[in-house]
């Protein structure tokens, strides 16, 4: 169940939040899905889901994570160095992806992450599926702190690739930031701050929304987008909500 993986590079956005690249051999995956890293620690194993950042095809897999004190896990990844090893799963799972949104429904993807929740949607945009399926594709990309933005600059250089298809709306919660708006995602989707800012509106009609992130967020969310028509997207019953909640 488990192999080997190697650290080859990380990436320290803040004191808390890292990304780590890691060489292992890894089946071939979809993007927006996860593997889990594992350590063991004592006599027991502890292991956690990751997204995977990366497209598929990349020469390394890389997950983007926050360290969090009373964590099993996570302080000790927050300590790997390149050249440190890590167990990885040999292959990724997960239904976070874009052949599991119905086909021929909704002309805008929709896209809302809350802090490490980002990675998938990054690995999705990093492929041509979404350019090529979708007019128009809405970022809103859920943190407390500016930098917790974590690959935002890339995301910019995206926005540049696509003029006019993609669109960032950074929503930051704890300091005012100029271009962000300052509240959580359900409030800006409850007072049509963040349509406005995106200029878009969201409709059963045109939308596919794919929801990544903390359980309340998604909870939340998926109120305010139910009470404009909205449905779930089940195989069996096609709709407009995609969710997958964080942790």
């Amino acid at each position: 169940m488990w192999t080997t993986g190697t650290v080859i590079e990380r990436i320290d956005w803040n004191d808390r939040l890292f990304s780590l690249r890691i060489k292992s051999e890894l089946a071939p995956f979809k993007a927006g899905q996860f593997i889990k890293l594992s350590q063991v620690q004592g006599d027991k194993r502890i292991a956690r889901a990751y997204s995977l950042v990366n497209a598929p095809g990349a020469p390394w897999q890389e997950v983007l994570a926050v360290t969090v004190e009373e964590g099993q896990l996570s302080p000790a990844l927050h300590e790997l160095a390149v050249g440190d090893s890590i167990d990885i799963t040999p292959s990724a799972n997960g239904f976070m992806t874009l052949d599991e949104l119905p086909e021929n429904m909704g002309r805008h993807l929709w896209l809302l992450a809350t802090g490490t929740a980002i990675g998938p949607f990054i690995s999705m945009l990093e492929t041509p599926a979404p350019w090529q399926r979708f007019e128009q594709i809405v970022l809103v990309y859920g943190v407390r702190l500016a930098e917790d933005l974590a690959y935002w600059t890339r995301l910019e250089e995206l926005a540049a690739l696509y003029p006019g298809q993609l669109v960032l709306v950074p929503c930051v919660t704890r300091e005012a930031v100029k271009g962000a708006l300052g509240c959580r995602i359900p409030a800006g989707l409850a007072d049509g701050s963040i349509e406005q800012q995106a200029g878009i509106n969201i409709n059963a009609q045109d939308a596919q929304v794919m929801l990544c992130g903390n359980p309340e967020m998604v909870a939340d969310a998926l109120i305010e987008l139910q009470g404009r028509g909205l449905v779930k997207n089940l195989r069996r019953t096609p709709g407009q909500i995609t969710m997958e909640k964080y942790w």
